[in-house]
């Protein structure tokens, strides 16, 4: 319990660290294929979300 909740608060903190990197990512994305507005605000949205997580997950446990 007390590790899922570090977590959350790693991720919350990590949200603004992250939103840069996944607008890169979908930026490459969108070279390689077209994308519309709502489905690259979503794509970044949850990019954003995923990486947040991933590195809290990171900080957490190594």
């Amino acid at each position: 319990m007390n590790s899922i909740v570090m977590i959350l608060i790693f991720a919350i903190v990590m949200l603004m660290f992250m939103a840069f990197p996944a607008m890169k990512i979908v930026e490459f994305i969108e070279t390689k294929r077209e994308l519309s507005t709502k489905s690259k605000n979503s794509l970044t949205i949850v990019l954003t979300i995923i990486l947040s997580l991933g590195i809290a997950i990171f900080l957490e446990f190594f």
